[in-house]
């Protein structure tokens, strides 16, 4: 059980996209690393291949440190918090107290 999951609205808080809101692609739990959609955009250079037959420059996502973002609830961010409901531990937005899940 983690504090931040794909398809996840969140805020980077810290870097060059700071203030910046997209969607959770991937998370890594082992190194703490997430993807976020159209945030922390590096230019790699591609050989030719099958699907580029050209090669060329392409700009792709990098992974950013999870401590980098902040979970979005109704538009405000926030921490995550954990309760138990029903036998069961949900997500908590702190700032509301709502279930996120």
């Amino acid at each position: 059980m983690h504090k931040i999951r794909k398809d996840d609205l969140v805020k980077i808080i810290a870097g060059k996209d700071k203030d910046k809101q997209g969607k959770v692609l991937r998370v890594d739990t082992k190194t703490g690393k997430i993807l976020v959609e159209g945030c922390n955009m590096v230019t790699k250079h591609s050989k030719p291949n099958a699907a580029m037959p050209q090669g060329g420059i392409v700009s792709k996502e990098a992974p950013i440190d999870i401590s980098n973002v902040m979970l979005v609830v109704d538009g405000k961010a926030t921490r995550v918090g954990f309760t138990v409901q029903d036998g069961k531990k949900v997500r908590v937005a702190k700032a509301t107290g709502k279930v996120i899940d």
